[in-house]
């Protein structure tokens, strides 16, 4: 490769870069200040790129919102997907959940979990907002597969299966509340232990 087409290579590298350097300190941020007590100046600080660089990233604010909230989803997934290559059947399965529930809960925040940063999110943001909508998306395809899941251990109840996925969804969001609140993630570890015990009762 010659010496233009490489110099012409990076800047893309280095956009790329900065992007990533502002979203996970936009992520950090708002995980432990919140959406709206964090400013522009803030994230461009704590990432140590120009405030430009940001601008030439994301359209503003609200679309590094939209971006944090996409990279959260995606990043419980993988944590999902990890623990699911683990897992054996219906009944791993839902547990594999539980568990990246539990993972997400361990990492090294810096002022602790402080519960699901989706919801700490959407709670701030206005009714309507489209961001509310990836939230809620969310939600419902952690519900869908538990639902998925249990169809495995309740072949040909689908209403059973569906009635169940909904009642752990309820268990877990419960135990992530209460964890954030205590900052710690042995709720998470009690509930699964209740939904184990359920799930063998099925």
């Amino acid at each position: 490769m010659g010496e233009t087409a490489t110099a012409a290579g990076r800047p893309g590298r280095r956009r790329g870069a900065a992007r990533e350097r502002l979203l996970a300190a936009a992520a950090r941020r708002f995980y432990a200040d919140g959406v709206g007590a964090t400013g522009i100046d803030t994230i461009t600080a704590e990432a140590n790129v120009a405030k430009m660089s940001l601008y030439n990233n994301f359209s503003s604010k609200a679309d590094l919102v939209m971006a944090y909230l996409d990279a959260r989803h995606a990043e419980w997934l993988s944590l999902y997907r990890r623990r699911l290559e683990e897992a054996e059947g219906g009944r791993g399965g839902v547990l594999a959940v539980f568990d990246a529930y539990a993972d997400h809960a361990a990492f090294a925040y810096e002022n602790g979990f402080r519960g699901c940063g989706l919801l700490n999110a959407a709670a701030e943001l206005p009714a309507g907002h489209a961001g509310r909508a990836v939230v809620r998306r969310h939600k419902e395809e952690v519900e869908d597969l538990l639902a998925g899941h249990l169809d495995e251990l309740l072949p040909g109840r689908p209403g059973q299966a569906r009635a169940v996925a909904e009642h752990l969804s309820f268990l877990l969001e419960g135990a992530v509340a209460r964890a954030g609140l205590e900052g710690a993630g042995t709720r998470l570890e009690h509930a699964r232990s209740m939904a184990a015990d359920l799930l063998d009762r099925l």
